[in-house]
Formats: structure tokens, sequence, C-alpha cells
């Protein structure tokens, strides 16, 4: 790492490699030169084997690797133009086939073709990586769904559920996010060899007219480069609506870990759930006790920065005037790469934290108890009327009793004492043993839980999982930082 000049933090800190390679300088030339060989492989199959011979094409493929770098720097330089600087960087390794590398296209055609490809191959690692964490969260469900704790309303005690049901709420936001990357992949299409302004109109120069053998060609080549289908129509670009939808599904993505992120910052200052804490973890350089909850909080911060990237993606959609505009290409050479480099250190993190998050039975049940005496005294005052005692005298009793036990817990910060006080009135025709068993250890207050969270994972996660089998395994969600 060069450590005088500014080095992208996706890069140096957050992401896996495997997508940083994809987008790569590297692999963005050399994918531009599958898409030149690809069409003069099309040319010459469809018939313009007086102009793209055999060996020139043999002699495309042998360099197709050999990347002089330099010269195409210092091309660019020269004639400002990165495409053209390419063509005669590659030329020079290929003098036979020189003349007809590029042939009747546009820079459009290696640069979109060319986006699109790797776009395919990134959303590819970020379904894999959504499959993974997916399938983390359901065994952390069925482990934990039994296991009764405070629900939350407006952050404020609600009824009790479990663990592992409050837990396949996370899961059923990522299931829409994987619906949302499922419909995006068959819109990925490729832009194929449509000319300058999309017309075709050199391809049918080339073909003498022939309408079939262009078309032909646009299906070939986009047959060749791995797509099974390619846009109807376009202008110089592919629609930039298409990365617009792509920004707004990989946000979405963040948007779900970022819900995630909060609620486990949340859950960590109630001390009863948190991320991995390694063993020589430092949480705060001053206060040495403390088990900062960073990684969620890293995940908070890298979800807010690719929800803001959709905003980037409209305006550069909306402001491309008729056939194109030149005002898309240097935000796109960041924004692109960022959303998906973005979505790779957000689940690699969600990944990781999912893989062996804590949980604090005993914590847990601290806080339920704290409440649950309150939750409890509808089922007290049924049971005290099974006993021949009236409703409406024992409500009285308990009101009273609860009201003055919700001021000692906020007033003296006593603990909650609701049961001592109904066991200790004469009233109440109960002792604290069975006031205790009334209540229990609050899983009865829980409803249907424990069942919901079964039926969902094996009605809705297991199915889909099975569908995705293939993306299941070992992934590396080791954090470098």
């Amino acid at each position: 790492m060069n450590r005088d000049i500014y080095q992208e933090p996706l890069v140096g800190r957050y992401t896996n490699r495997e997508m940083q390679e994809i987008f790569s300088e590297k692999n963005r030339i050399e994918t531009w030169r599958r898409c030149w060989i690809a069409l003069a492989e099309a040319q010459y199959e469809l018939g313009l084997g007086d102009i793209v011979k055999p060996e020139m094409i043999a002699e495309l493929k042998k360099h197709a690797k050999d990347i002089d770098f330099e010269t195409a720097t210092a091309k660019e330089k020269e004639i400002r133009h990165d495409v053209m600087a390419h063509v005669y960087a590659y030329g020079q390794k290929c003098p036979t086939a020189e003349g007809i590398i590029h042939l009747g296209a546009t820079s459009q055609f290696v640069g979109c073709n060319t986006d699109l490809i790797l776009q395919k191959q990134a959303l590819g690692l970020i379904k894999k990586a959504l499959v993974n964490v997916i399938a983390n969260l359901a065994g952390f469900c069925r482990k934990h769904k039994e296991l009764a704790t405070l629900g939350y309303t407006h952050y404020q005690p609600a009824q009790p559920t479990t663990v592992g049901k409050r837990h396949t709420l996370y899961i059923q936001d990522l299931l829409i996010d994987l619906d949302y990357i499922e419909n995006l992949e068959p819109q990925i299409k490729a832009r194929g060899a449509k000319g300058t302004v999309g017309t075709q109109a050199t391809f049918l120069e080339l073909f003498k007219g022939n309408h079939d053998k262009v078309r032909a060609l646009d299906e070939l080549v986009s047959s060749k480069l791995g797509f099974s289908d390619v846009f109807a129509v376009t202008g110089q670009t592919y629609t930039r609506k298409l990365d617009m939808k792509t920004a707004e599904t990989l946000a979405g993505i963040g948007a779900s870990a970022h819900k995630f992120a909060v609620d486990l910052r949340l859950l960590s200052n109630l001390k009863v759930q948190e991320e991995p804490f390694a063993k020589k973890q430092v949480g705060s350089s001053a206060m040495a006790y403390k088990r900062n909850p960073m990684r969620s909080e890293r995940m908070t911060g890298l979800s807010r920065k690719l929800m803001g990237l959709t905003a980037d993606f409209a305006a550069t959609y909306a402001n491309q005037w008729f056939e194109r505009t030149l005002d898309d290409s240097a935000i796109r050479r960041m924004d692109i790469p960022q959303a998906f480099l973005l979505s790779d250190a957000v689940l690699k993190l969600y990944l990781n934290i999912t893989s062996d998050m804590v949980v604090f039975p005993n914590q847990i049940r601290k806080h339920l108890m704290q409440e649950l005496p309150f939750m409890a005294t509808e089922k007290i005052l049924m049971a005290s009327v099974e006993r021949g005692k009236s409703r409406q005298e024992m409500h009285e009793v308990v009101k009273v009793h609860s009201l003055e036990a919700g001021r000692g817990v906020k007033e003296e910060g006593r603990d909650n004492d609701l049961l001592d006080r109904l066991a200790k009135d004469d009233a109440i025709p109960f002792s604290l043993d069975e006031l205790l068993e009334l209540v229990g250890d609050g899983s009865q207050f829980a409803g249907r839980a424990a069942a919901q969270t079964d039926e969902f994972l094996d009605e809705v996660v297991m199915p889909r999982l099975q569908k995705h089998k293939d993306l299941l395994g070992k992934m590396d969600s080791s954090l470098s930082v």
C-alpha cells in the first residue's frame, strides 16, 4: 500500500478481495478485450471473412491478457480517450489484427457491455453473501425460538416475544431483498452491438444492408459474452434506469442491515445480546471495561453511505439527454464499484456478526421479570375470579399496588415488587409462590412466537435456502480491522 496518497477504505479495510478484483482495472480492460474478440468472432462467423481473418482472431486471443498499461496511459494523455488508447495498446501487441479491433463499434460497445458483465458478476457475490446471512439467522432463530424476551414498541417495554421470533423479522426483510435481486437478475441484459446512437448504422454498412445479419450480430456477440438476452433498443448506452434500479436493490440490503445493526446496538446497551467480541479486542482507549458494538456501528455507517448513493443514480439517469450525454461517465466510475463494494462490506459484517452472536438469558430474564408482573395482572385477575373473588374489587386492589410498584421503580430505583405486595395483601387469594407460578418465565405471554418461528423457517425460509443450496457454504467473514 502506498501510504503517501489517499487509499479507498472500502478496499483497504472493509471488503473481500473477490469483489475488489471484479472492479479492478485489470479485469475491466480484460473484459473490454473479451468484447472485442466476441465482436470479431461474430463478424467472421456471419460472413465478414474477407475483412476479419481467423489468424487475426487467434492473435487477439493470444494477447487478450497481455495488457501494456503504461503504453495505454501514455496514449490516453495524448488523445484524451481511454477506449481508443487501449485499442492502440492492444493493436501494438496484435499488429495483424490491429485494423479490425473495434470494427464498426462505438466506445460504449466495450464500456456498457463490460459494465453489465461486471455488475452481473458482482451481483452474484452479493446474492451468495445474502443467502448465507439468511442461513446464519435461520440457525439462530431455531436455537432461540423459545427464549422469551421483552418486546418493545416505541422502545418501551411491551408484550414478550422470543429472541428467535424477533430475528425472523430480520430474515423476512432479507428475503424481500433476495426477491429484488432475483427480479433484477433477468433485467441485466447485454447492451450488444448497437452502434453509435443505437441504430446499428455502421454494422448495417458492414453487412451491405442485410438487416438479418445485423440482428444476428447483436445476439451472437451478446451470447458470446455470456448473456441470454440483449436490450432490444438502446441509445449510445444501455438505459441508466437499470443502474438506478440496481442501486435501489443494493440500498435495500443496506436498509435491512442498518435496521438490524441499530437494534443490536440497542440490545447491547441492555446487555441482553451482543455481537462477537474478540479475545484481544479493545473497546475503548480510555474506558478499559467497555465492549463497544463496533461491528454494528461500522455496519450502520457503511449502510448509511450505501443508502445515500441512490440519489446519485437517479440524477444520472434523469440527466441523460436524448441518446446520451457524458456527465454519466465520471460519477459511474465511482458509484457503481462503490455500491457493490459497500454492499459487500455490509454483508461481510452481517455474516461476521451472525456467525457468533452472544445471548445472555439471565439478563434477558432480569429485564423480563422487571416488567412481567405488570403484564400478568390480567391473568391474576382472572385466576382470582376463579377463586370466588369479585373482578371489580380485585381490579382496584391490583391497580393500587401496580401504581405503587411502578412509582418505586421509577422514583426510588427499586426492583419491581408488585408480586410481593400482592402476596402480602389479604384480599389476594394467592401466596407468593402461587403468583410466581402464575407469572412463570414469561413464555406463556409470548403467544405463538415459538410456533410462528418454526412455521416461518419450515415453510418460507428453508425452501428458499434449498433453492440456493449451491450458494451455501463457508464464506470469509473475517475482518481485517
